[in-house]
């Protein structure tokens, strides 16, 4: 990453930069800083990402600067934030890769504009995905009265619906997942009323019903083959409960849970004794990117549920998948032994590029994301080394993950704002797989976004498009399909 000289940073002060409003001079520059919302300071981003348009913390008139080491353009500050002028910042940006760029806060004083110490962002060549989509949910995880999955994209503003529980009668729609970032071939559950699971390849929809006998459980937690032909998923016998002395306010916890694999085109699930053990709660699997393994989450079972919830401890694990036949192998590996460090492991997800699996990584149990000790860690999968993404991390709770299709960006769930409502951060990972200082999805005037939007985003992923499917027809299958009957192979 090539860098602003400090010698740009000094002639900065003393030059005459001109906006699309007023012209500013500065005259004097101190090495004070001033606090900003989102905190923009540092942080890596793509060259296709939108204005990261910002709050100052200050009652003042203000005025930023943003400059590299050939051009500069001033913004002046509307209603306590400054709004980047999108055409000027992708334009920077562009001629930036690889790159980093200046940004200088200037506040007037008297008759003066004094300029506070600037910061750097630094912007990659590699890009990121265009859109991310998302479920908007109150953070309590029990109200169904309206929710809906969105879609972001991520070089504007701009959100849209890819579908809402209204339309089918106020229920529950979750587990929204894609294969490879296809916006043309994904799924979601409907739970409750309308209950099945619609499949929606270029297209063609299907709702399915896949309970079946020799399951606890329809099926949960998803991740697709990179063939598109199958989908893993776990089967579950989920309780939620709520804490009234604890830090973490809401517990989700599994009494009994296995994984399977359902065949896309027979309709059928398959699964092996190894997965399947009551011996233990197997959960959360993800396919390896060259669909020869199967990931997941196991942990010893416990029989005092939920009396000992905090004793669970789930270990990342591995198993060989046959996709010419969906069989399994005959051993499972231990990637990651977390319960030997009193630990336990949940959401495992690998990089397109194979080289590294990120999971987060907590105290107990598989449901972090009310864990306010969760934090994201890293397997490299060459070596097996684990280690913490400590750039990316915060006092509170990170969780839920997802990889972009160039294996450089992730995005995750935090509650480090607030403590109660999650967030989209993005990471940089590196060559080397380190993580960057994180930044928060943009938004247009972002505190008070942010302030009045009273719901969190849940699930994250990154899609290489947008997402287009009428969500009538979405709406109109869940109501009046029967469904196909998913049997047990």
């Amino acid at each position: 990453m090539k860098h602003i000289s400090l010698y740009f940073i000094g002639i900065c002060t003393a030059l005459l930069f001109t906006s699309c409003g007023k012209d500013i001079k500065i005259s004097k520059q101190t090495e004070k800083e001033i606090s900003i919302f989102p905190d923009y300071k540092n942080v890596t981003i793509p060259y296709n990402i939108a204005p990261l348009d910002f709050s100052v913390n200050g009652n003042a008139k203000y005025q930023l600067i943003i400059s590299d080491n050939h051009r500069s353009f001033q913004v002046e500050e509307t209603n306590g934030f400054f709004d980047i002028p999108i055409s000027k910042w992708k334009d920077l940006l562009q001629q930036n890769k690889d790159k980093s760029i200046l940004l200088t806060i200037c506040e007037l004083q008297g008759k003066e504009w004094i300029a506070y110490k600037p910061f750097q962002i630094d912007i990659t060549k590699e890009s990121i995905d265009p859109y991310i989509a998302y479920r908007l949910i109150p953070p309590g995880y029990e109200l169904w009265n309206e929710m809906g999955i969105y879609q972001r994209d991520l070089s504007s503003f701009d959100q849209s619906c890819i579908y809402k529980n209204t339309l089918s009668d106020k229920n529950c729609v979750n587990c929204h997942s894609f294969c490879m970032q296809n916006p043309k071939q994904m799924m979601f559950h409907s739970r409750a009323k309308h209950a099945g699971t619609l499949v929606i390849e270029n297209g063609k929809i299907e709702k399915l019903n896949t309970k079946t006998d020799q399951t606890i459980s329809p099926l949960v937690y998803p991740s697709w083959h990179p063939s598109g032909k199958y989908i893993a998923f776990s089967v579950n016998t989920t309780k939620q409960s709520f804490h009234n002395f604890n830090r973490n306010r809401i517990e989700v916890f599994d009494q009994a849970s296995d994984v399977v694999v359902y065949d896309v085109e027979k309709h059928q699930i398959s699964s092996s004794p190894l997965l399947k053990s009551q011996k233990a709660f197997e959960t959360f699997p993800t396919f390896s990117p060259d669909g020869k393994s199967l990931y997941f989450c196991s942990a010893q079972a416990v029989d005092s549920m939920p009396q000992k919830y905090d004793k669970v401890k789930y270990n990342l694990c591995r198993i060989d998948f046959h996709p010419q036949n969906m069989t399994f192998g005959n051993h499972v590996d231990t990637i990651f032994n977390a319960a030997a460090l009193s630990k336990s492991a949940s959401f495992p997800r690998i990089s397109p590029d194979g080289k590294y699996l990120i999971f987060t990584l907590h105290s107990y149990g598989n449901f972090s994301i009310w864990h306010k000790d969760a934090d994201l860690y890293a397997v490299n999968l060459c070596n097996k080394k684990t280690y913490a993404l400590t750039a990316a991390n915060s006092k509170d709770t990170e969780s839920y993950h997802s990889w972009s299709s160039n294996s450089h960006w992730l995005v995750f769930s935090s509650r480090r704002v607030d403590g109660l409502y999650t967030r989209p951060f993005f990471t940089y990972i590196d060559k080397k797989g380190k993580a960057h200082k994180p930044f928060m999805l943009p938004q247009k005037n972002p505190r008070k976004y942010y302030r009045e939007l009273m719901v969190s985003y849940n699930i994250p992923e990154f899609i290489k498009g947008k997402v287009d499917v009428n969500k009538h027809k979405l709406a109109e299958t869940l109501k009046k399909s029967e469904g196909i009957n998913v049997s047990y192979k």
